[in-house]
């Protein structure tokens, strides 16, 4: 059975990232890219669908482990009878192919330790021809893929795997190299461990030097952004939401999705947080790969895209994996690509606005594509859609959606204005009241006094707690501080908040998932708004104290089992955590900070 997701750490080379667990197995890595099939998919079925497991022999007495200062290399620590060594597992910033080092480091004593590659290309489907080079090293290959393994440890192969033993005293290491390549092109040169770990220790460092912020929690918020950069496809300037398949929202649950594929919905909270933080050039990358992957004929436009702006992302199963947990089943692609969201176009605009506030340079097509997108809106605006949730029911008027859509107009009508834009602003002005109206007639309950999910429902849902973020309502509206109100009422369990109400009765009949981690933060931004620090900061601080011991935190946490659920680690929510850092830091300040910055 894998870890607990909490239990894994992340490396990665910023193409591509592998999940390693306490116990110094690799449980999941796509290969040669985050969108790639896994070598590596233990985390997903068992040890025989992929994993690369170094550990001692003897019975651990105790573990730790840790990032080196302002990287993204993991060290574990375990302790037996016969001493201690270290485990250091990295992955170098990408050269001419991808490599994952691992290097046994003895701290004291002598240390007895086992390793075991099981090569499962296919997502654990396809077993490789396995042969030793002239030179020792140990190819494998199926098809399209093909892994090379370096070590001076004597390896063998054992029930189509391959095993090794031996011993690390102190102050001695033991280096392993796993590398991959194209099976058609010639063997990647080997590289030198120790070379590799002081290049990656100094990308690392130099990158975290660039960070501008020092406020409250700089820690947290530079292990996130360090995790941002870390899912970010370096070639594009694409930011997967997720390194990983298939984790389940509800441990047990079918509601697993692929989250290896960048969303527009997480557009401008993305360059916030990185334009806040002092890294103009990611923002600008983002920026540059929003603008390729949405071009084209407004009415295509989708929630998300690939890493390289690919637009079919085409859903199947992988049946032979029995999932985490037993969560099936394990999906691979995302059908929701597919859907009508608008919130998208409001997304969009408005990155393209703060871009343009934040003074840094645009590409010349922009305006020229922002126009074209608000034309389209003009058109569709009113037509129900599939919502920011992704549901897979039948389309409503999902108010966020109706939201972002006044975002849209809002923002192209101050970019025409303040920047001298030629626009009919005129009929956008009208069509943004009109939307505005539209909304608080058709969307807000007045017997809950609260802002609803959709048109004639009932249920609330914690997108709406982006209303004061993005500008359609102050916070101090009586109609958003009754919002609020309700979602604390109905929409909170245990401290966090859910992403859809409780009191739902769904088609799925689904177990309920565990609270959205982003939309807690999201309410801990409205309480900022509002003026209520005190409030905001207990909500943030709850947040954080649910991270695993290195930093990181998923889509959701289940406070009944005390477990982080959902894809891991997760863009949005750390994204999230760094925009709420900033807000908390900065709200004596006179300096705007997201809330403020989306919302005026």
């Amino acid at each position: 059975m894998s870890s607990r997701i909490e239990d894994y750490g992340l490396i990665g080379d910023c193409q591509t990232a592998a999940l390693v667990g306490r116990d110094g197995s690799i449980d999941w890595l796509c290969w040669p890219a985050f969108d790639s099939d896994a070598c590596f998919s233990g985390l997903l079925g068992t040890h025989r669908n992929g994993r690369w497991l170094i550990a001692p022999t003897e019975k651990v007495t105790n573990s730790s482990r840790r990032y080196w200062d302002n990287t993204l290399i993991l060290e574990t620590r375990f302790v037996t009878a016969g001493g201690e060594v270290a485990l250091i597992d990295f992955m170098p910033p990408r050269g001419h192919a991808s490599d994952v080092v691992r290097l046994v480091r003895g701290i004291r004593g002598r240390v007895k330790l086992t390793m075991q590659l099981v090569i499962r290309f296919g997502f654990g489907a396809d077993i490789p021809w396995v042969r030793k080079t002239e030179d020792g090293a140990l190819l494998a290959i199926a098809g399209q893929d093909m892994t090379v393994l370096r070590t001076p440890v004597e390896t063998r192969g054992e029930d189509l795997t391959t095993v090794a033993e031996f011993e690390v005293g102190e102050g001695e290491t033991m280096p392993f190299v796993l590398t991959y390549g194209p099976s058609h092109l010639p063997v990647p040169a080997p590289i030198d461990p120790a070379q590799a770990l002081q290049d990656t220790e100094d990308f690392w460092t130099e990158w975290c030097s660039r960070c501008t912020y020092h406020g409250d929690n700089r820690d947290l918020v530079l292990r996130s952004l360090i995790t941002l950069k870390a899912l970010t496809y370096e070639p594009t300037g694409g930011i997967v939401a997720a390194p990983t398949t298939s984790l389940p929202e509800k441990l047990g649950g079918q509601r697993n999705w692929d989250y290896r594929f960048c969303w527009l919905r997480d557009a401008t909270f993305t360059l916030l947080a990185l334009m806040n933080s002092g890294y103009t050039e990611e923002a600008l990358a983002w920026h540059n790969w929003l603008l390729r992957a949405a071009a084209g004929w407004p009415a295509n436009m989708q929630i998300m895209y690939g890493i390289l702006g690919q637009r079919r992302l085409l859903e199947w199963e992988a049946d032979w994996l029995s999932g985490y947990e037993g969560a099936r089943p394990v999906r691979i692609g995302n059908a929701a690509h597919a859907q009508l969201q608008l919130d998208v176009y409001g997304e969009l605009i408005d990155t393209f606005y703060q871009w343009r506030i934040a003074e840094l340079k645009l590409d010349e097509e922009t305006w020229a594509l922002a126009r074209a997108v608000i034309e389209h809106l003009e058109k569709v605006w009113d037509q129900p859609d599939h919502g920011i949730w992704e549901r897979r029911g039948e389309p409503r008027h999902y108010v966020s959606s109706k939201v972002m859509t006044w975002v849209a107009f809002d923002r192209a009508i101050k970019g025409a204005e303040r920047f001298g834009f030629e626009a009919p602003l005129e009929r956008w002005r009208m069509l943004r009241d009109e939307i505005c109206r539209d909304v608080c007639a058709r969307g807000f309950d007045p017997e809950q006094n609260s802002f609803i999910e959709s048109y004639g429902s009932q249920l609330l849902d914690a997108s709406i707690l982006l209303m004061p973020a993005v500008g359609f309502l102050p916070a101090s509206d009586p109609r958003v501080r009754g919002t609020l109100a309700a979602l604390e009422k109905h929409m909170m369990r245990d401290g966090f908040v859910l992403r859809h109400d409780p009191r739902e009765i769904s088609d799925e009949k689904q177990p309920i998932e565990g609270a959205f981690l982003a939309c807690s933060l999201w309410l801990a931004d409205a309480y900022v708004l509002a003026g209520e620090l005190d409030k905001a900061q207990a909500l943030f601080d709850r947040v954080v104290a649910v991270a695993n011991d290195l930093g990181l935190l998923a889509e959701e946490y289940d406070p009944g089992l005390a477990r982080q659920t959902g894809n891991f680690p997760q863009a949005l929510t750390h994204i999230a955590l760094i925009n709420t850092a900033h807000n908390l830091s900065d709200a004596k300040k006179a300096h705007e900070k997201p809330a403020v910055q989306r919302s005026t």
